[in-house]
């Protein structure tokens, strides 16, 4: 296929956060292309996701983490438990995972509590680290990545993925406000921005609704999706509070809704 014929889609498989839910997983999404499954976050619940959304564990070719909290890696070790013991053997290519410098040693340290559950042969897997203090840059085949570090962890990076055909998804994972954030989703196609809480409460590390419209105005987003959202946004009228900052298309996630991203600029 054409890469201006790519096809690109989104799927929200947790649009939750570390709180438990019958409705919202913890916060994760899938993103496909004609080549390349991509899901970014593993936390409590994708893999039951990714099977409701009709997609095999060995169909994932990529996993970006934006960082090591539970509520974002806690389906990593269930997954490479599953590769390793079920589907490996009918991959097309290896398991990539991207996260941020110092993901090894959590690496290595998944699998000295597991010993050799988790060890997949080493054609199997590949292991890439972005810089968690400066702007990042790193070319696949089909689409290209850039990272920028956020304010939650010291190892917290927003991503943004480029499409050969031009598509472009941002995803700021879990930070509070700012510059960085606005500089990643500078005319971004699809912006999934974390709003954690409502406006008015007292948070550090998180954003609310009215912050992530102000980062979307401010990029020129083309459309902006609210995820990562606590029980007390379900009891607020978080489109409404979004709605003082940013007029553009706005989408509340929930779990297993199916996006398409709109091109600001079409070839």
């Amino acid at each position: 296929m054409d890469g201006s014929q790519q096809d690109i889609s989104v799927t929200i498989l947790g649009s939750g956060t570390c709180e438990p839910s019958l409705v919202r997983s913890s916060c994760s999404f899938m993103l496909k292309t004609d080549k390349n499954t991509l899901v970014f976050d593993m936390g409590p619940g994708t893999i039951r996701r990714l099977l409701e959304a009709g997609t095999k564990i060995s169909q994932v070719s990529h996993i970006f983490l934006s960082h090591l909290h539970l509520d974002h890696t806690g389906d990593l070790a269930p997954f490479l438990f599953s590769t390793k013991y079920g589907p490996w053997q009918f991959r097309n290519s290896p398991l990539t995972i991207v996260a941020a410098s110092g993901f090894s040693a959590f690496f290595n340290d998944l699998n000295r509590v597991y010993k050799d559950w988790l060890a997949l042969p080493s054609q199997m897997i590949n292991i890439i680290e972005l810089d968690n203090k400066k702007p990042d840059h790193y070319e696949f085949e089909g689409f290209r990545v850039d990272s920028m570090p956020m304010r939650h962890r010291e190892e917290s990076i927003g991503y943004r993925i480029t499409a050969s055909n031009g598509t472009c998804v941002v995803y700021s994972g879990d930070t509070e406000y700012n510059e960085n954030l606005v500089a990643l989703a500078k005319d971004a196609d699809l912006f999934i921005c974390e709003s954690a809480f409502p406006d008015g409460s007292d948070i550090i590390m998180h954003m609310t609704p009215s912050l992530a419209g102000k980062a979307a105005s401010l990029a020129n987003a083309a459309q902006l999706v609210l995820t990562h959202l606590y029980p007390s946004c379900d009891n607020t009228d978080i489109e409404a509070q979004c709605r003082k900052t940013y007029s553009g298309p706005l989408i509340i996630a929930r779990d297993l809704l199916r996006i398409q991203p709109i091109r600001k600029n079409p070839e």
